[in-house]
């Protein structure tokens, strides 16, 4: 499976509420609460039922792990996201600047074999 499979895969909405709460071992008035305060952000289906994806699951796992091993409370968890979201932005750009650049030496190189393998021409004539 390719990665944009797998991402499109780990974005697709299955869980109900009460599956995704079980999943992570949380309550689910507690995934209303981050969904409140913007931690999260499950689809929703034609009827308004929240649907959880895999994506979705392993964020709440990482909300469960920052505030119940580390201690981290939920302005903190709110600041990590927002950073980790920049960060992943900046690193994106950085790609695609480093792919950009790479495009750019390529053709140079390529122009440059290609001016040296032309044949000189004649000073005679």
């Amino acid at each position: 499976m390719s990665d944009e499979a797998k991402n499109m895969s780990k974005d697709k909405p299955l869980y109900v509420i009460s599956v995704a709460a079980e999943l992570v071992d949380m309550h689910p008035q507690t995934l209303r609460l981050y969904e409140r305060k913007g931690l999260i952000e499950p689809s929703r289906s034609a009827g308004k039922t929240r649907l959880y994806s895999q994506r979705d699951i392993d964020h709440l796992k990482e909300i469960r792990r920052l505030t119940q091993e580390l201690g981290v409370n939920l302005a903190g968890v709110e600041e990590i996201i927002r950073l980790r979201k920049k960060l992943d932005k900046l690193q994106e750009n950085m790609e695609g600047r480093i792919v950009s650049l790479q495009d750019q030496l390529q053709h140079r190189v390529s122009s440059y074999r290609a001016a040296l393998e032309a044949p000189a021409e004649d000073e005679d004539d």
